[in-house]
């Protein structure tokens, strides 16, 4: 059966990760926080916070902000979006994969509220994707297998009709098991030649 819908991973695909472990190493270094105190904190509150439960002040009161710091929670914020970036090779070929208008664009990701909203604007990500099947809106995360029978609920698909596109493997496996084809995303002539292969038509 052809492919009828692309879900995209977004940090580590189409953009730089937002709030990863790098991402966090580079905060605690810039702003000299003990390393191992942050990272426990953050561990108790990231499931909250990627399923929406808790926003991004909430978040940085508990795991940053719970002392006094020589910097304000508005520079630390400030930190945190600039550490997005686009990945130009891949996000100007997503754009051009959406522009043939042929296939149903759908995120999913793992992402808090914030920084999902601020890489959907900065980035103009609602000229690429249909739908965003992102953590903090549906309460689930990958790879919980629950976010992907949502995301083909949502858009109405059967999974072999969906290829889910992703840097980490441990992502595709569910997604793989529940009968969606999958590629794991390496760089843009390899996604685009295994999108070939899939029978995905771009020109």
């Amino acid at each position: 059966m052809a492919i009828r819908a692309l879900f995209w991973d977004i940090g580590g695909v189409l953009l730089t990760n937002a709030w990863d472990r790098l991402e966090r190493d580079q905060a605690i270094a810039r702003f000299e926080l003990d390393a191992a105190d942050f990272q426990d904190r953050h561990e108790m509150l990231v499931s909250s916070f990627e399923r929406g439960k808790i926003g991004l002040d909430e978040y940085l009161e508990r795991t940053v902000f719970y002392r006094e710091r020589p910097f304000t929670i508005g520079q630390f914020k400030e930190y945190m979006y600039s550490r997005s970036q686009p990945l130009r090779e891949s996000l100007a070929f997503a754009r051009k994969v959406a522009a043939t208008g042929r296939y149903l664009m759908s995120s999913i990701n793992n992402e808090s509220a914030d920084l999902n909203k601020y890489r959907i604007d900065r980035f103009q990500l609602r000229e690429v994707f249909d739908v965003f099947v992102s953590s903090c809106y549906v309460g689930l995360r990958k790879p919980e297998e629950g976010i992907y029978r949502l995301a083909m609920d949502i858009t109405q698909c059967d999974p072999v009709e969906c290829c889910f596109i992703d840097d980490r493997p441990l992502n595709l496996d569910a997604a793989k098991a529940l009968g969606m084809r999958t590629i794991r995303m390496v760089n843009t002539d390899q996604l685009q030649k295994d999108l070939a292969t899939l029978g995905v038509k771009i020109d």
